[in-house]
């Protein structure tokens, strides 16, 4: 049968090529007596949700409007919460009416932001490596992709003077995401500014996705909302995912300039409804409840990093340590760089039982390069790691 153009330029995607050969070794290993399957292929961390939030969905599934269609209007409390978060966080006083809006995931945000203000042939900046949802929304509006690779001798700084003024002229939209997904890189203030500066000059619309802005392991990492020329064309994309370990429970919202917002939110109101008010109520939980969880979770992430950082130098593999939480970004070992980074990946799982994600999934520029997710206790990512010294040891000549 026929597919779209559009669906097949959106191909299966890393994470579900992962999830098949995932699924082929767990049934092998269940059947020969292999080791269990380690995934650290995915962002989805072991670490559990605080308490309170868990306590406030409870109570909240209970009331009879929770198992209702949810539709805008309804998400007024949970917009009011964002909005005075975002005041304690960043100092900027934000329009709970007018500047906010919920989300079914950031993935959904980023993904969705395209089709709201690009027309087909349009072209729009991402960054190389890039977040997967990121390309998929491009594809999904039938948009032109610019893409400006991040070079990691440079600290994956983005140059934004590899552009000429008339490739700005021509760009619609740009997405950025620092804290950095795949490379962990925290990034700097700096370049988000000088990313909102340019969209201001060549009047282009400025996405910022930040669900790891509480996950900086050092320094502090940059905000869109710092920017005093958000409101004109900017929109940042903040997630319960990591910072309160919500991942599966999918809550993420969008603060924007007015315009920005409203694009989207009548995007969202022909293709879905909103969260349940149970979740909400977890949501606000979490904001008002439980600020502090993202802080008590760096401690663990840092101990997670160094430990499994010091694991795989030891059997053979450096690392570079990297500045924010949840992920190692590793280049693979040489004998490995001609075949790339997915035949590494699929070798390493089928002989050790560890899958990661293959860096090509991230974009031309993530070839080469394999990234780590630092989702199980230190003890089991350095069982990990022995697995993988013994394999790269032995392991032939691809």
């Amino acid at each position: 049968m026929p597919i779209s153009e559009r669906l097949a330029q959106l191909g299966s995607g890393v994470f579900a090529r992962n999830d098949v050969r995932k699924a082929a070794y767990a049934a092998r290993a269940a059947a020969a007596g292999l080791p269990p399957l380690l995934d650290l292929s995915l962002g989805s961390t072991d670490l559990q949700p605080p308490p309170a939030v868990v306590s406030a969905m409870q109570r909240a599934m209970e009331q009879p409007a929770s198992a209702a269609y949810c539709l805008h209007a309804a998400t007024g409390p949970f917009r009011e919460a964002v909005a005075a978060w975002a005041q304690r966080r960043f100092g900027v006083a934000v329009d709970p009416a007018r500047e906010v809006l919920l989300l079914v995931g950031s993935q959904e945000g980023t993904a969705h932001l395209p089709l709201a203000v690009l027309n087909p042939g349009d072209r729009a900046l991402l960054l190389d490596p890039y977040y997967p949802s990121h390309m998929g929304g491009l594809h999904l509006a039938s948009a032109r992709p610019q893409l400006l690779p991040l070079d990691p001798a440079e600290g994956w700084r983005p140059d934004f003077g590899r552009l000429a003024p008339s490739q700005w002229d021509a760009l619609k939209l740009m997405v950025l995401g620092f804290p950095h997904n795949p490379t962990a890189t925290t990034g700097e203030q700096a370049w988000l500014d000088a990313a909102m500066d340019k969209a201001l000059r060549h009047d282009l619309v400025l996405a910022h996705d930040n669900p790891y802005v509480d996950l900086a392991l050092e320094g502090e990492a940059p905000a869109l909302l710092r920017h005093p020329g958000w409101r004109k064309g900017g929109i940042e994309f903040f997630s319960f995912s990591k910072s309160w370990c919500l991942g599966g429970y999918r809550l993420a919202f969008a603060i924007g300039a007015e315009w920005l917002i409203t694009a989207l939110r009548q995007l969202k109101g022909v293709v879905d409804f909103n969260q349940s008010l149970a979740l909400q109520a977890g949501a606000i939980a979490a904001l008002e409840q439980a600020p502090d969880w993202p802080a008590r979770l760096r401690a663990t992430y840092r101990q997670r990093r160094d430990r499994m950082a010091t694991a795989l130098e030891a059997v053979g593999w450096p690392v570079r340590r990297p500045s924010m939480a949840l992920y190692l970004w590793l280049r693979l070992p040489p004998p490995w760089r001609e075949q790339g980074s997915e035949a590494f990946c699929a070798a390493l799982l089928e002989g050790t039982g560890v899958a990661l994600t293959p860096g090509n999934g991230f974009g031309p520029g993530g070839e080469g390069w394999a990234r780590l997710a630092l989702v199980h206790p230190a003890g089991e990512l350095e069982q990990g790691a022995a697995r993988i010294g013994p394999w790269l040891a032995a392991a032939p000549e691809p």
